[in-house]
């Protein structure tokens, strides 16, 4: 097979993913994921494996997408250190290794689709809300539903990188001071990214074609976190959870729309 062929296709050509299309989609996708992780919640993160997926396969997205989301992790945790609350993660954090393990088992046994389905439901479910009439919508830390939620979250995070909605439905009535929300939501993902390491390894997929495709990439995560980090630093709380439930609504919409279009 040719070159152009090749390319055309999609395939790696020289250990390396070669169509254009390709790296548009990903240089958007990188770009808006690390403006989300620097300083946006992190849920609108959650659009990067279906921009990717569009040219390559959901897991090979996922692959590609995970070294770069660690490189974040370990920009924006610098960024925020200190600012998160302990008493969340310390229910959250050994909640979301039990969804990796899960979500290592169950690797090739459940759909992508049905994953986006559940990710949908959480994300609409959860931004509508914000949109209803108001009630008392406050929240403090629950043990169980901080377990579940966590689990939920490194199970989702594991398949499609779609951690956010599920973490956020249980960040998001506790009303955290904004800097608070993002510095947790950073901690937690760093976490779970970091953990997905061995299971990604174990399950082939470490391979030469996608790690040399991320080093292409990750210039771009410094300048999404930088970017992330000075919008964070000149909002408020009200337009930064307003921004958050509308990424949570947008992206419950497109997820619907990835699986039944």
């Amino acid at each position: 097979m040719d070159i152009g062929a090749c390319q055309s296709a999609g395939w790696a050509f020289g250990a390396l993913i070669v169509d254009p299309w390709f790296y548009l989609a990903a240089i958007v996708a990188v770009l808006i994921v690390g403006i989300a992780k620097g300083g946006l919640g992190g849920g609108i993160a959650v659009v990067g494996v279906p921009l990717m997926a569009m040219f390559v396969s959901p897991a090979q997205a996922a692959a590609v997408l995970l070294p770069i989301l660690m490189v974040m992790d370990a920009l924006a945790i610098r960024a925020y250190w200190g600012r998160w609350d302990p008493h969340n993660l310390q229910i959250l954090l050994p909640a979301s290794l039990v969804g990796t393990a899960l979500g290592t088992l169950t690797f090739g046994y459940l759909s992508a689709d049905g994953l986006r389905v559940l990710v949908a439901v959480v994300a609409l479910v959860y931004s509508l809300q914000y949109f209803l009439p108001r009630r008392d919508r406050g929240g403090g830390r629950r043990s169980l539903a901080g377990f579940c939620w966590g689990t939920l979250s490194g199970f989702t995070s594991f398949s499609v990188h779609a951690g956010g909605p599920p973490l956020q439905a249980y960040l998001l009535p506790q009303q955290l001071h904004r800097t608070t929300f993002q510095a947790t939501s950073v901690v937690f993902f760093f976490v779970v990214n970091w953990s997905k390491v061995g299971p990604y390894a174990w399950l082939g997929q470490w391979n030469t074609d996608n790690l040399l495709t991320s080093a292409v990439l990750l210039p771009l995560a410094p300048v999404g976190i930088w970017i992330g980090r000075r919008l964070h630093q000149q909002i408020n709380d009200q337009v930064f959870f307003r921004v958050v439930h509308v990424s949570l609504l947008i992206i419950g919409i497109k997820l619907l729309y990835d699986v039944v279009g």
